[in-house]
Order: C-alpha cells, then structure tokens, then sequence
C-alpha cells in the first residue's frame, strides 16, 4: 500500500499578528499528526512575504522559512491568522498571495481578524464569515457582499472557514481534524491539550457564565452566583426581581446594563449551558439532565437545543461527549512523552 501522505497547511505570518493565532490551531493540528502517527496528519509550514524573524504582538518571533511568492507546491489549507497588525502595510502585502494561493488550495481558513484580510482579498464575497465579536459589524461595512453571523464561534461557508476570536481558532482546528479524520479522533485531541470543550460552530462568542461576571455591583453578583446552583429553582423576572429587592421592570433594566443580556435570555443560556456540560460530562438520560438543568421537560430542551444548537441533545452527546472508554493505550502508544 502507498505511505499516506501528511495534508500540508501553510500558515502565515506577519508583524504584529497574534501569537495563538497561529499556535493555538497549530497546537491542535500538531497533537491530531502525533496522535495518527505515520504521515497520515498534517505538515505545518509557516510563510511569510520574506524568510526570517516575523515578530508577533507581544514580542515573540516566529521563524518563517518559506516565502510566499515562492510557494507552488500543492497545499491543502492556507490559515491567516489575525492580530493588530491586519491593516499595516506588511500584512497588506500579502493580499495578492493570499487571492493566488486560495484558489489552488482546498481549504482556506482565518482565525479572529485574519478575516479582514481575507476581505481585501475578495475572498469572503458571497460567503458567510465571522471574526472578533468587537470587528463583526466593521467587517460586515467593509465588505457587504459578505454575510458577517456575529455570534458564531466559528464559520464553515464551503472552502471557507473563518473563526471568532483568538481561542476560537482552536475550536476551528478541531473541526478541521473531525472533517479530515472523524469526530472521535477530534475528541481525542480535545482530551489531550485538556480544553474544556469541543465547541461546535453555531455556539455563540458569549458564554452565560461568562457575561454574567461582568455584574460586578450588588445584588446582582450575588443573583446570578445563586442562579448558577439553582437552576430548577423559579427564575422568573418576579421571582429574581424580589430576591434582589427591586421592581420587576428596575431588576431588569440594571440586568441587561451590567451583563448584555435580559434576565430571561440569560436564564436560557445558563440552563443550556447546564445541560451541554452535563450531556458531554455524565452518562445521565436526557429526561434527567432535563429535569436538573430546569428545563420544563425533554421536548422543552429539545426544542433550545435545535434552535441554538442545530441538533438535540442526543445527537449532541454522541457529537462531543468525552468518552470514558477512549483508548488511551492507542494514543500512548502515538505520543512520545520523554524529554
């Protein structure tokens, strides 16, 4: 039988991008090439306009050995990633290479503001895309014949991927080795760079939890940590509204200023939010994570789950829970570990 061959990705680089931009997905697709062994992964390469030190924000360099203009050999995935320096003049050098190399590759991916490169370059007309939840209405008014979904955490639009910020591209990476290799061996690499979760692309930028932080003052700090732990509980706007000793319309008026979000919506989020963990965590039924999460019943969570999620709660188990009975001998076996 012939030597597999490895898919080659060319990143590329330029002054001022984000560091995780590009090691974060390169991380990803490393551990996937470690984990399958024998050339059947991925060969990273990074190019820039010229060889050399390429300085990225924060002052570490990454070593670019190929340059862009010279690049004609076959490619799979061209990765841009993004970063302060998107619209300097070194990074706009790179537009015409980026229109040349992405039509001989299969797949063109950015990462976070690598987006707006990618715009200059024509390349997200009539596409779907999303970026940095700070750049998504700047890049839909710079280029409107690109359909920007904001809260996505990553985007898939043909030959097109583009993800939200930073961390986002690591989530992209992994469902770029799901595409390539299957979903078990994406959970694997999940498990081993330790991520908390193998997020699917229509989950939104914002975690519940997440935003909830941001309502520093008194009584709502002290709302939603109760919330957090008592999800079956009555979280009617009422029902908050006099835990926190305030009217019902002055409870949710200062809500949605200190976390972005209605009480409501924020309820829905924290109790999905619940329920992925526990659907992808515990080997719990579904009726019983439904009836823990504070859902009314399993069609309730059914339906959140398809309308947020694009699949019910089965189907997003057998997507992306963590599988207790993964072969980790396979993946020893795979990885050396000795320094």
């Amino acid at each position: 039988m012939p030597t597999p061959k490895p898919r080659r990705v060319l990143i590329v680089c330029f002054e001022d991008a984000e560091l995780l931009d590009v090691t974060g997905p390169a991380n990803v697709l490393s551990m996937a090439s470690r984990l399958l062994g024998r050339g059947r992964g991925y060969e990273l390469q990074l190019a820039a306009v010229r060889c050399g030190p390429v300085r990225t924000i924060g002052g570490v360099e990454l070593h670019a050995r190929l340059r862009l203009r010279d690049e004609r050999a076959a490619l799979d995935t061209l990765l841009v990633p993004g970063g302060s320096g998107v619209a300097s003049p070194p990074a706009r050098a790179l537009i015409p290479h980026l229109r040349r190399l992405a039509a001989r590759a299969r797949r063109v991916v950015s990462v976070c503001g690598g987006a707006f490169l990618l715009g200059e370059a024509g390349l997200l007309d009539g596409h779907a895309a999303v970026t940095h939840w700070a750049g998504c209405a700047d890049l839909q008014r710079r280029y409107p014949r690109c359909r920007v979904e904001p809260d996505a955490i990553f985007v898939n639009d043909g030959k097109l991927w583009t993800s939200a910020g930073i961390t986002a591209g690591m989530d992209l990476a992994l469902a770029l080795v799901e595409q390539d290799h299957g979903g078990a061996l994406a959970l694997d690499v999940a498990r081993w760079l330790v991520m908390y979760l193998h997020r699917p692309g229509g989950q939104s930028q914002f975690s519940a939890p997440l935003s909830a932080q941001t309502a520093s003052a008194e009584p709502l700090r002290a709302i939603v940590q109760w919330v957090q732990v008592n999800l079956t509980a009555d979280l009617s706007v009422p029902a908050l509204a006099h835990r926190a000793g305030m009217s019902d319309r002055n409870f949710a008026r200062v809500f949605a200023a200190q976390t972005g979000l209605t009480p409501a919506a924020w309820v829905k989020a924290i109790r999905l939010e619940a329920a992925r963990n526990a659907l992808q965590s515990s080997r719990r039924s579904v009726k019983e994570i439904a009836a823990n999460t504070g859902f009314r019943n399993v069609e309730t969570m059914d339906r959140a789950f398809q309308r947020e999620l694009r699949a019910t709660p089965s189907e997003y188990r057998e997507r992306f829970r963590i599988r207790d009975d993964a072969s980790n001998e396979s993946a020893s076996g795979a990885i050396n570990l000795r320094m």
